[in-house]
């Protein structure tokens, strides 16, 4: 995928930090309330450039941030300097310590088989300690996945970007979603325009709770409430180990 890869750099001109403010007000809640553990550390998993960490490290000692995108994470300790990352993949990462609480965002998403979800959920119990609790953020499951398009982008120094997000499905009966992007990038006047699909899994409520409990969790879902998002658009799934 282009945006993690060679467009990296370009992701704060695609997304700002301050467009995260009330929806990190949302999962710090969940993070904050759920589990009998104190919450001084935090691991999220799929962390990209950094924008939610950058409203959450504030209310924790510690925070460590993992993705797999080098250049993802060359945006972040620019935006969080003071959070440990380390590049890896939320599949397979094992870092050799557990944390009290464990956030994967929409970075979820990209998780696009029930084997390859399940491995994800058992990253982040093996990272969760007794008494903590993990936040899972995906951008549709099956009962609410709606076709859309979004737009948007930002103005930056010397740069600017706007781009369409268009998402579809064009296989029902599948696990999967595509979302493609179109990006117009201006630099020094001139603009380029650059194509990127992204193919996105979709599971069932009863599935991810299915697999939260096999590998250990006390999950529940609960209803994603936000002033830009029609009410029961979007849901968390809140597990405590």
């Amino acid at each position: 995928m282009k945006l993690y890869g060679d467009l990296a750099e370009w992701w704060p001109l695609l997304s700002a930090p301050e467009e995260y403010a009330e929806e990190a007000k949302v999962y710090l809640e969940h993070l904050l309330g759920s589990g009998t553990a104190p919450a001084a550390t935090l691991v999220e998993f799929g962390s990209g450039g950094g924008n939610n960490a950058s409203h959450l490290k504030t209310h924790f000692d510690r925070v460590t941030l993992v993705d797999p995108a080098a250049g993802m994470l060359a945006v972040s300790r620019k935006l969080n300097p003071g959070c440990e990352h380390v590049q890896g993949d939320m599949r397979t990462t094992r870092l050799g310590r557990q944390f009290d609480r464990v956030f994967l965002h929409d970075a979820i998403c990209y998780m696009t088989s029930l084997d390859d979800l399940r491995m994800a959920v058992e990253t982040a119990f093996l990272h969760c300690r007794p008494g903590g609790a993990a936040v899972f953020c995906p951008d549709a499951i099956r009962e609410n996945f709606r076709p859309s398009t979004d737009c948007g982008g930002h103005d930056g120094a010397g740069r600017a970007l706007r781009y369409l997000e268009w998402c579809w499905d064009p296989d029902p009966a599948d696990d999967t979603y595509t979302v493609d992007y179109v990006y117009a990038l201006r630099e020094d006047g001139a603009v380029r325009i650059e194509h990127d699909r992204h193919i996105e899994g979709l599971f069932a409520r009863a599935e991810w709770l299915r697999i939260l409990e096999e590998v250990g969790f006390q999950a529940r879902s609960v209803p994603f409430e936000h002033s830009e998002i029609e009410p029961g658009t979007l849901e968390l799934f809140v597990a405590v180990r």
